[in-house]
């Protein structure tokens, strides 16, 4: 689809949407002109889409009372795509009522189908099974969702009433960068004006947000998403762990991944970095130590660890109970 055409499109969404919008407004949203919005609106009323014009100081465009859009045709390989998409999304955390309106419209997508599609996408979906998620993540409430959405978008402070860990609840005021889906949570992460400090906030402990007049920059190169993993990677937790590990990146990763160790090359003692896929220096924060010394086994590389000196401990027994049991018959 060419990018005016899905101008237009996203253009009939936001009058869909309800009420009255600016011509300013129109072309903030599209990223165009109040001229390029104008020959849009034409497009919509030559396909016979009722678009009205509102004079006066807070006119704008808005769609004809009554107006609805006509029934979707979806090809075979597009209802697939979206009842998969549907069935995905309600895995991955989605608001509560994003999570009954997906059910709907799977529902209604469904009775429009033709049947031998029909029945191939429900022998699909049957068929399909999920592994299980460790909990049930609280889904962010819709409202909050899309106010931190809009503030992102459009680069406004935002208000937000927040309760910590604790159950501490605060109110403060975010320069929001992004929002990151993550291991079916959703975060916000953005600078706290209050503090001055950058922070990554849960939405589903956000219980109210709206946004502020102004206007803020996101720092150049800011990746929301690289940030969010850094900072689980860096939390305070009671165990600080360093491990020196011989393999490449890649291996070490498919174990420690991004949002729980930073990785580094590890300098030789003449100072000096050694080639790349030798040693590395992992380092993490843990709340218990437990679950590393499986981790470390299943590495299979060579590794040597650091501090804590529990874990070398806790290393040492396992590898004299892997030891015992090989030697069992």
């Amino acid at each position: 689809m060419s990018r005016p055409a899905g101008r237009v499109l996203t253009l009939l969404e936001l009058l869909q949407s309800g009420g009255t919008r600016t011509i300013a407004e129109l072309a903030d949203r599209l990223g165009v002109e109040g001229r390029t919005v104008r020959r849009y609106v034409d497009q919509l009323i030559d396909l016979d889409i009722p678009v009205e014009s509102v004079r006066g100081r807070y006119g704008g465009y808005r769609l004809g009372s009554g107006y609805r859009l006509p029934p979707l045709m979806l090809s075979d390989d597009e209802a697939t795509a979206v009842l998969l998409g549907l069935a995905a999304g309600r895995r991955a955390g989605l608001p509560t009522s994003q999570h009954t309106a997906g059910e709907t419209a799977s529902a209604k997508i469904r009775r429009v189908l033709p049947k031998h599609v029909a029945r191939r996408l429900d022998t699909l979906l049957e068929s399909l099974t999920w592994t299980e998620q460790t909990g049930a993540p609280d889904p962010p409430d819709t409202a909050v969702l899309l106010t931190v959405a809009d503030a992102v978008r459009h680069r406004r402070p935002v208000s937000i009433r927040y309760a910590d860990r604790e159950g501490r609840r605060s109110e403060r005021t975010l320069h929001a960068y992004g929002l990151v889906a993550h291991s079916g949570r959703w975060y916000v992460t953005g600078m706290d004006v209050g503090i001055d400090e950058q922070r990554t906030l849960r939405l589903d402990r956000i219980t109210d947000a709206r946004t502020l007049p102004g206007s803020f920059e996101v720092p150049a190169g800011l990746d929301p998403a690289q940030h969010l993993l850094s900072r689980f990677a860096t939390a305070e937790y009671r165990h600080a762990v360093t491990l020196r590990i011989n393999g490449t990146a890649g291996q070490i990763r498919a174990h420690l991944p991004a949002s729980v160790a930073t990785l580094t090359e590890h300098e030789s003692p003449a100072g000096k970095t050694q080639a790349a896929g030798d040693w590395w220096r992992a380092e993490l924060r843990v709340e218990r130590l437990d679950w590393l010394p499986p981790v470390l086994a299943s590495l299979d590389l060579p590794f040597v660890v650091e501090r804590p000196a529990e874990l070398r401990e806790l290393v040492t027994a396992l590898a004299a109970r892997l030891a015992s049991s090989a030697r069992q018959t």
